[in-house]
């Protein structure tokens, strides 16, 4: 237990330094030096040194989406086995609880922008509402796919040991679209190109950063902490089953991990760097790509095993 609380706490702590990678990785495509691997913390640290503002308009609600949405995305980590070792909470069903609570988060942030009677927030909070519903339908697929092939319904019964392996022996290279779908899921749910562009300063083509133009100091501080932790539980997933062996030893079962982990955010940040966002229209057909690609792979997957 004290090994997987300490291993929760390092998740929470490092998130903002894999988030730091992709930056590094987008100056370098762009001939430039970037940011320090750190300035996350610098910002985070900058942001909770201020105070905060709110407008007349809002109610508590406003005070409560980033409150509510980093406590959704820091408990939902509780789940998550990292390196593949025993996660802190463990029951079965816990990925589906896990889900809505990622979902709760995302209901209150809607709600907060909402709450600010901006229409620019308004149409981000829509977007925002549409796009991770089609992600459901993939996410769901690997679930069903996983709990096929292992008879359970707990996150740990999917990504702890050599579970990941065992996957990629019963269902051969039809994993690869798994990866593939997760990685769309990823893209989407976290608001990265081609879907959104966190960099972007044009209100009419952002969805998740439009949302949050009234959150300030501390409030904006929280938000950004949850959007790292939540980024590092999708990566998190990836990096398992893209390095999915496990030795059994922590030490070696964390470094792994954490490369495999760093390979994940590099690949956001190619991907950044080599794609243009979407149009609008087109991104419904994207996300819907992950779906399609879980369908067919758990199609093939579940044949073969017969």
């Amino acid at each position: 237990m004290i090994e997987s609380i300490l291993l929760w706490a390092i998740a929470i702590l490092s998130a903002p330094f894999y988030a730091g990678v992709i930056l590094r990785v987008k100056a370098f495509f762009g001939g430039r030096k970037g940011s320090p691997l750190f300035i996350h913390y610098y910002t985070l640290a900058k942001l909770f040194k201020k105070g905060s503002v709110y407008s007349t308009s809002t109610t508590v609600i406003f005070k409560l989406g980033p409150l509510v949405s980093l406590a959704t995305a820091v408990t939902a980590l509780l789940f998550l086995p990292v390196a593949g070792r025993p996660p802190v909470i463990s029951f079965t069903g816990d990925v589906i609880f896990m889900l809505y609570l990622l979902g709760l988060g995302r209901f209150f942030t809607i709600a907060a922008a909402m709450d600010t009677a901006s229409p620019f927030e308004g149409m981000g909070a829509a977007r925002e509402a549409y796009f991770p519903i089609i992600c459901e339908a993939g996410m769901f697929m690997v679930l069903i796919l996983f709990f096929r092939l292992t008879g359970d319904l707990r996150l740990s019964a999917f990504f702890s040991g050599n579970q990941p392996l065992a996957f990629w022996l019963a269902a051969g290279s039809p994993m690869i679209f798994v990866v593939i779908a997760l990685f769309i899921i990823l893209l989407t749910e976290n608001a990265r190109v081609p879907v959104d562009d966190p960099a972007t300063h044009l209100e009419l083509t952002m969805i998740h950063e439009v949302m949050v133009l009234d959150h300030s100091g501390p409030d904006f501080g929280l938000i950004e902490m949850a959007a790292f932790c939540k980024l590092f539980l999708y990566s998190a997933l990836i990096a398992r089953l893209i390095v999915p062996f496990h030795s059994g030893h922590p030490a070696l079962d964390v470094a792994a991990f954490a490369v495999a982990l760093l390979m994940v955010y590099v690949s956001i940040g190619i991907t950044e760097s080599i794609m243009a966002r979407y149009r609008m229209d087109r991104v419904p057909k994207f996300v819907l790509t992950s779906f399609a690609l879980v369908f067919f792979a758990a199609v093939i997957t579940l044949e073969f095993v017969k």
